[in-house]
């Protein structure tokens, strides 16, 4: 039986944004407003939102957690995301693994859909014969 992995509001728990233009992006929350705001800080990376205040209902708390004081400046939280490495743990994390499918997925092209149309063709092919086989001798 899995065991559920409490994820607690505090400084320096990562957060992922699910609502607006900044969904998908990752961010620190940096202090705690109240009981329904954060101010979040993405540490100015690449793949990150800048500080903002955000709500609670608008993100979605990650079991990764980073070494940040409360209200610490933009370049402290973006060493504390270089050293705990939190870009490599998303990407490992089945969430991550997630979106980047979504992102993959929404960026092909039409000749990426056709190709994969075909191989599932062959894939479906494959297991009918299988099948038949199977049926056959048994």
């Amino acid at each position: 039986m899995e065991q559920a992995i409490l994820c607690f509001v505090e400084v320096g728990r990562v957060v992922c944004v699910n609502y607006g233009p900044e969904a998908g992006k990752l961010c620190v929350i940096v202090d705690i407003v109240n009981q329904n705001f954060a101010l979040v800080d993405g540490g100015n990376a690449e793949g990150g939102i800048g500080r903002v205040q955000l709500n609670f209902k608008h993100m979605a708390l990650t079991p990764i957690k980073v070494e940040v004081e409360r209200s610490a400046k933009s370049k402290a939280v973006a060493a504390a995301i270089e050293a705990a490495d939190v870009a490599t743990q998303w990407a490992a994390s089945g969430w991550g693994k997630k979106y980047a499918r979504q992102a993959k997925r929404q960026s092909a092209t039409d000749f990426d859909r056709f190709n994969t149309m075909l191989l599932r063709k062959k894939r479906s092919q494959i297991i009918g014969r299988e099948l038949a086989k199977l049926k056959k001798s048994a």
